[in-house]
């Protein structure tokens, strides 16, 4: 005589057990024990199902529940798109700085922009190995984005798409504002700009800076004078080369990054030309190389460690559930004036 499962009651504090993601998944136990302890002897549509129903309940491994409760979860993990980026390094100092102050352990995790592996990553919170999540790069892995599990999360320097994870970040638009009129003060008229990363949320903030500046001052955006690329040196020396080539080049340009502005300020070099002279660059966020290029650069300072520092602390908050509902926090961000602008010069 067969007998019919049981449906488990449910649990007196609310809280998804692991009975309960097996019976929406139609697996057992020890299956979803498995799964969600990575075990390859777990493939295909059953691991599917089986985390289908970990984002559509919420659940949490027992045990991290359990020690985030008593106040003993002491690990978060912070999701890096790029960990060879000078500006995501010192975002990782100031959050490491702010974890080691509430007494939690960081883990780092970089996705080199790689979706497949942000995914791996995420099911470090679903399987109870971390308490909470940093997310650098604007986007929410698929494993995330249960509503329940935002209160684990907290995005860096670019929002993610979800309703609930607040995001720790500068006024990007204002920032390109800002980094374009300087360069209308001091008299450049024909002014360039080189985007990073389309796919960012801050490069078409900066564009939108830059176009509001000019229109402020009466000039024309020249659809020419625009040119994208990724935050890299590559980007700025390519894109400053065509902006050269072109019969009235511009006598200024701002970059979406401070890397970009060193790309191009290279190639204004080779081509026997100087910077401020010649050609004078603005980059954007004030790493730690802008003030030892030649010139210096005039940047604008998106301070990375306190951003760092700042998202790591709202996050510790949120985990000891005394951050309240989902607020975001706006860090200051200060136009720093080196040697690489200029008026323009004189033909």
């Amino acid at each position: 005589m067969s007998r019919s499962r049981s449906v488990p009651p449910a649990p007196e504090d609310g809280r998804p057990r692991m009975a309960d993601i097996a019976r929406i998944a139609g697996v057992s136990v020890a299956t979803v024990s498995r799964a969600l302890a990575g075990s390859p002897r777990v493939t295909g549509e059953t691991r599917e199902r089986i985390e289908a129903a970990v984002r559509d309940t919420g659940y949490v491994v027992n045990r991290m529940a359990r020690s985030l409760r008593l106040q003993q979860a002491r690990q978060v993990f912070v999701m890096v798109p790029n960990i060879a980026n000078p500006f995501h390094a010192s975002v990782l100092l100031g959050a490491e700085e702010a974890a080691v102050a509430a007494g939690f352990h960081v883990l780092i995790g970089n996705t080199a922009g790689d979706p497949a592996r942000a995914e791996e990553h995420a099911r470090q919170l679903l399987t109870g190995a971390v308490d909470g999540m940093l997310l650098l790069g604007g986007r929410l892995p698929e494993p995330l984005k249960a509503p329940a599990l935002q209160q684990r999360l907290v995005a860096v320097i670019e929002p993610v798409a979800a309703p609930g994870v607040p995001v720790v970040e500068i006024d990007n638009q204002a920032g390109g504002r800002e980094a374009t009129r300087h360069l209308i003060a001091l008299g450049h008229r024909r002014i360039g700009h080189i985007g990073g990363t389309a796919a960012t949320t801050a490069t078409p903030k900066r564009f939108n800076g830059y176009a509001e500046a000019l229109t402020e001052a009466g000039l024309e955006l020249q659809p020419e004078l625009v040119r994208y690329g990724v935050f890299s040196i590559a980007t700025g020396a390519e894109q400053m080369a065509k902006l050269l080539e072109l019969p009235e080049p511009p006598t200024a340009v701002f970059c979406g990054s401070d890397e970009i502005a060193m790309g191009a300020i290279r190639t204004i070099k080779q081509a026997g030309l100087r910077v401020p002279e010649d050609v004078s660059i603005v980059g954007f966020d004030n790493i730690y190389f802008a003030a030892v290029t030649d010139p210096p650069l005039t940047t604008i300072d998106q301070p990375s460690r306190r951003l760092g520092f700042e998202a790591m602390r709202l996050l510790a908050d949120r985990l000891a559930g005394v951050a309240g509902p989902k607020r975001d926090v706006n860090v200051p961000y200060r136009l720093i004036v080196r040697a690489s602008t200029a008026p323009p010069p004189r033909r």
